[in-house]
């Protein structure tokens, strides 16, 4: 009897180390809410995609840590509806460590609250700083801040000598949230905002909005602030109806098919955006170099489209979460706090340091002014 039990104690120690690396293997699954579809596809598309990529380039490596990445790719087609449902879902049925989007301000605005209750770290592919602040433990965001692309925009002016502007702003979260930095901002730079107005965004035709601003003579500049297709329709409409005027627009616009819609009315817009744009321009030693020109020729040999600044975010987004589950393994909640405590990671956007008080983790310097030039970005001069 005694020989009878060691040999089945044998076996079984056998069997059970048989089992052990596929114990031991086990998956990371992560949610996404983007706009695949929709008006702000020009967003969400580049997002999805460049995480569609990623997941398949490092679980080709053997995952994280060991483990193999589930992405859970939920198209939202920009409706706020749509993303509180979907994050409802990912946090409560699907228990996925952390999600990745929304791709806009709107939708991120909706769910925030939902993540925090959950306690699911969310990395925000969205720009309006209300979204981090104030600070919500568990809400992060990789877009620069609204304020500082304000702030990049009226220092130009103040080098240009422009003290009395117009903005139009579309009328979703992200165009809501930057009227409202404009506003707020200008007095600092000694600019006033004279003409304000606020468009649709399907809008297919804005010219009697453009009408109405350009009326007001005392306008020197025109800031357009959006992240919808609309935005394009307000250059073509300012520039059809023969207004030479200092065209500025935000971050929004770092996509080149935004500058394609507007075709040659586009030329000399200005604008701040991250550094992606030009990456072929950066010196070999910036610290964001080598990842800006991988990424851009990864993508773009992919995906036969050219990289934008949102599919930067959704990078960054992952990147960032990999870092973070790599140092505090597959727990929603360490996961959070190595996300807050990383420091002097670069990204597509810039350099990120987060802290407990700022869950952006960029500053001003991240920016470059851009314009647009013989139908492409490149890096604006002031000439």
């Amino acid at each position: 009897m005694k020989r009878f039990v060691s040999k089945a104690v044998l076996a079984a120690t056998a069997a059970s180390l048989m089992l052990v690396p596929a114990a031991m293997a086990g998956t990371i699954k992560v949610g996404a809410i983007l706009a695949v579809t929709g008006g702000a596809s020009f967003l969400g598309g580049p997002e999805a995609r460049t995480l569609e990529m990623l997941v398949e380039e490092i679980n080709a490596k053997g995952g994280i840590n060991g483990d193999k990445v589930e992405m859970i790719i939920k198209d939202s087609g920009a409706s706020p509806e749509k993303a509180i449902s979907f994050a409802k879902q990912l946090i409560e049925e699907e228990k996925v460590l952390a999600i990745i989007g929304p791709s806009t301000s709107g939708e991120t605005m909706k769910i925030k609250d939902i993540s925090e209750a959950g306690k699911t770290p969310l990395l925000s592919c969205a720009a309006a700083e209300v979204i981090v602040n104030p600070v919500a433990s568990y809400v992060f965001k990789t877009p620069q801040n609204d304020s500082l692309a304000v702030k990049k925009i009226f220092m130009e002016m103040n080098r240009l000598g422009i003290t009395k502007i117009a903005v139009l702003a579309g009328n979703t979260g992200f165009g809501q949230a930057g009227k409202g930095q404009l506003l707020k901002i200008a007095p600092e730079f000694g600019i006033e905002v004279i003409e304000t107005e606020v468009y649709d965004k399907k809008a297919t035709d804005l010219s009697a909005v453009v009408a109405k601003i350009r009326a007001n003579k005392d306008v020197q500049a025109v800031v357009n602030w959006s992240v919808v297709p609309a935005q394009s329709i307000v250059i073509k409409n300012i520039r059809q109806a023969g207004w030479d005027v200092p065209l500025f627009q935000s971050h929004g616009f770092g996509n080149i098919k935004y500058v394609e819609l507007a075709g040659a009315a586009a030329e000399g817009v200005i604008f701040p955006a991250g550094r992606l744009l030009i990456a072929d321009t950066l010196s070999a030693d910036h610290p964001q170099a080598a990842l800006l020109k991988s990424y851009v020729s990864n993508y773009e040999s992919k995906y036969n489209e050219t990289a934008s600044t949102f599919g930067g975010h959704a990078y960054d987004a992952f990147t960032i979460l990999v870092k973070a589950v790599e140092t505090a393994g597959n727990d929603r909640d360490k996961v959070r706090a190595a996300v807050e405590n990383l420091q002097g990671f670069a990204g597509t956007g810039g350099v990120f340091n987060f802290s407990a008080t700022d869950h952006n983790g960029l500053d001003i310097d991240a920016f470059e002014m851009m314009t647009v030039k013989d139908g492409k970005f490149v890096a604006y001069t002031g000439k």
